[in-house]
């Protein structure tokens, strides 16, 4: 790979000029003791490996490839900072780092996150230094504890079933960004369609300012420092303004009085966001000397009994397990087009979305499923989680919010789903008030889209009820739902644990599955129940399950399982390495039929 890998600005919906990209080669140490902080670690000059980051220690890309339990690694970079990088702040950004991270720069400890799929960053300001810098991470990470969420990375040395090969340490990219001392911190975007407007509420962080606004309102003397600062920050605006295609759209400022401040743009044209039809507008935000891009598309979403509506109209989503894994960097995708690529990949076969499962996508992947409008689910890596014990809320929460913060604006989000089949954890049963505080901490963050709390089982309050039902005949398969679709109860398959929830949307969420090993290189693959014996076969139970979904006028949605294989997983209708096992158009032609629900909206 020339130059650095994964070149591109991590966060398209904040970029900022002035930022400098972290990735390429660092320094790099095993630590299978968990002891190198008690051996000073963070002083050291050097490492006796190299990495390529961003790529995990288990992958090919990293040029380590080591793939057995890893409870700790280390990594070491220098960064050369010049005096035009200390005109503001300085804020190191991680993507991401499995599972507990510790940074220090130059022997001076920036701080710690826990939590391996959630964004983080410190501001290095004050511990950098004009000229070389070091930069040391240890990351520490032990998927066998039951205290931390690990998706389907395997908890046994070797992948088996459906969890695959593990990742440790730094897994997307790590960034410097260099910003005014006064500066944007974050914000929300909110559209409203009915009006033709968009919300955009932000946090202001004034960094280096001695004071605050209080001084103002009470009497401050303007002769004194502090005052003269507090009035030259309270003097300045935020301004929002919206284009489409280039064609400016609308503007609106506001005084920024306080650290939180909102501002409403009338549009002058109104482009929805709909599936396959992106629409992004772009939004640049200024305050002071900082200055930020970003984008937004107008799109709601909103229950209605048991329809999901996307902005006012029922949609059939037609949704694909996608595990986000790649054969050569496993968690971290080689190159952004590899990204676009998955999305493409699934929408040549008919799908208008996916469940991003037992991971949280990266944020240049959800700008591509954005600008290609194609309806995502954001989920929690939650597997290796013990559900049974009230500790984890601990773990799990903190984690979950700073998710929900990071992917709060992107249109193609259309619902969030905490936990996946919550099952028992050694003969002990969840503790709903997990799934519970989870559920409603998320509603309290976000109110503009449905939460599912747990996909699958086991539910205790949820939005949306979904089930998933992996049975291979298709006559079997659509009886489960007959009598829900002729307008009685829905059944369930476990109903000594859940009873379903009346008068809410339903969907499948998984289902099919079917194993097709078509490099027949894989005795051992694996797959839910007996594989078909030919193409035709296999064609025709794709088509009859799914048109028992179709079919049925009580469904919002479906979710096959899933896009391409992992490993030893065969039920992809791609290879692993995203080559059509099938004619992708025959895939195609089966899923984008219309659905029952549909040809009811049009009536």
């Amino acid at each position: 790979m020339n130059g650095i890998p994964r070149p591109e600005h991590p966060k398209p919906q904040m970029q900022r000029e002035n930022w400098m990209n972290l990735n390429g080669e660092w320094e790099f140490e095993f630590d299978f003791g968990c002891s190198g902080m008690a051996r000073g670690l963070q002083d050291a000059e050097a490492f006796s490996r190299r990495i390529l980051v961003p790529f995990c220690p288990e992958s090919g890309l990293s040029g380590i490839g080591y793939k057995d339990f890893m409870p700790a690694v280390w990594y070491l970079r220098r960064v050369t900072l010049s005096e035009e990088h200390f005109k503001g702040r300085i804020r190191l950004h991680f993507g991401a780092v499995d599972y507990e991270c510790h940074v220090w720069v130059n022997g001076r400890k920036a701080g710690s996150h826990k939590g391996g799929y959630s964004s983080f960053v410190f501001d290095i300001t004050d511990l950098a230094g004009k000229g070389e810098n070091r930069v040391t991470v240890c990351a520490i990470d032990n998927e066998r504890s039951c205290r931390q969420c690990r998706g389907k990375q395997s908890p046994v040395y070797q992948s088996q079933g459906c969890e695959y090969t593990r990742t440790t340490g730094i897994w997307q990219t790590v960034w410097l960004e260099f910003v005014p001392q006064a500066y944007i911190e974050k914000f929300q975007i909110y559209p409203n369609i009915a009006e033709g407007c968009v919300t955009v509420k932000a946090v202001i962080k004034r960094s280096g300012i001695s004071g605050c606004g209080e001084c103002l309102d009470f009497g401050g003397d303007p002769r004194d420092a502090v005052s003269r600062d507090c009035r030259k920050e309270a003097s300045k605006e935020l301004l929002a303004e919206a284009f489409y295609e280039g064609k400016s759209c609308g503007s609106a400022r506001a005084k920024v009085l306080a650290d939180t401040v909102a501002v409403t743009i009338s549009l002058s044209e109104l482009h929805l966001w709909e599936p396959g039809q992106g629409r992004l507008y772009d939004l640049e935000l200024s305050f002071g000397e900082d200055r930020v891009h970003s984008y937004f598309g107008m799109r709601e979403v909103n229950i209605c009994g048991e329809k999901v509506l996307l902005n006012g109209r029922s949609v059939f989503q037609r949704l694909v397990l996608d595990q986000g894994f790649y054969p050569d960097g496993i968690y971290t995708a080689p190159t952004e087009k590899a990204l676009e690529r998955d999305i493409l990949l699934s929408q040549a076969a008919g799908f208008n979305g996916a469940r991003l499962h037992q991971k949280v996508f990266e944020e240049r992947f959800l700008y591509y499923c954005d600008r290609l409008g194609y309806l995502v689910w954001g989920e929690q890596g939650n597997w290796g989680l013990d559900y049974s014990s009230p500790e984890s809320l601990k773990s799990f929460l903190p984690e979950w919010m700073e998710v929900l913060e990071r992917d709060f604006n992107h249109p193609a989000i259309v619902g969030w789903c905490p936990f996946n089949e919550t099952w028992d954890c050694d003969g002990r049963k969840q503790d709903d008030d997990l799934l519970r505080i989870v559920y409603l901490m998320t509603k309290q963050y976000d109110t503009t889209r449905p939460c599912i709390d747990t996909s699958g089982n086991f539910h205790v309050i949820s939005d949306i009820y979904d089930l998933h039902d992996y049975e291979q005949d298709p006559d079997v398969f659509k009886s489960h739902y007959q009598e829900f679709a002729e307008g009685g109860k829905l059944r369930e398959m476990m109903p000594a644990r859940q009873t379903p929830i009346e008068g809410v949307p339903v969907f499948i969420s998984e289902y099919g599955g079917i194993k097709w090993d078509v490099e027949g290189t894989k005795a051992d693959g694996w797959g839910y129940g007996q594989g078909p014996k030919t193409e035709e076969e296999y064609l025709e139970r794709y088509r009859r399950l799914t048109d028992a979904l179709l079919d049925n006028p009580r469904m919002f949605g479906f979710c096959y399982t899933q896009l391409y294989d992992v490993e030893q997983e065969l039920n992809g209708l791609y290879t692993y390495g995203r080559q059509p096992k099938f004619d992708m158009e025959v895939i195609r032609r089966i899923n984008s039929r219309k659905a029952a629900v549909e040809e009811i909206e049009e009536r």
